[in-house]
């Protein structure tokens, strides 16, 4: 019995590595520094139940911790644009493009991407 009881153990722990891993590297990726400076392009996406949906489209210049840029594109999940000015990390990967974001304090960025957000 208490072999079994640690083959499930074993199974349950490879298990959640397992998702754990996948998750990383299904929507993990590198991390880029943008600022909202517009209000996005308004999407009106029509569902086949005929329920429509508002959502924001942005195309941005991110940096990443030593002030690479990358041109993201991606939309807000929000019936309204995002805060202007608002400053976002996100996180981009190579086979889905920008898989998250959440908004930051202008302390929390790298100082070389601060630089570069600031100068243009």
């Amino acid at each position: 019995m208490k072999k079994f009881l640690i083959g499930i153990l074993a199974v349950i722990v490879i298990g959640f590595a397992g998702v754990q891993i996948a998750e990383h590297v299904v929507m993990g990726g590198d991390d880029y520094y943008v600022q909202i400076t517009t209000d996005g392009q308004k999407e009106v996406v029509k569902e086949d139940n005929g329920q429509e949906y508002i959502n924001y489209k942005y195309i941005v210049t991110g940096y990443d911790e030593d002030g690479k840029e990358k041109q993201l594109e991606f939309t807000g999940q929000q019936d309204r644009p995002l805060r202007k000015s608002a400053y976002l990390k996100v996180t981009w990967n190579k086979k889905k493009g920008v898989t998250s974001y959440e908004e930051v304090k202008q302390s929390d960025i790298p100082k070389t991407a601060e630089k570069k957000l600031n100068k243009g």
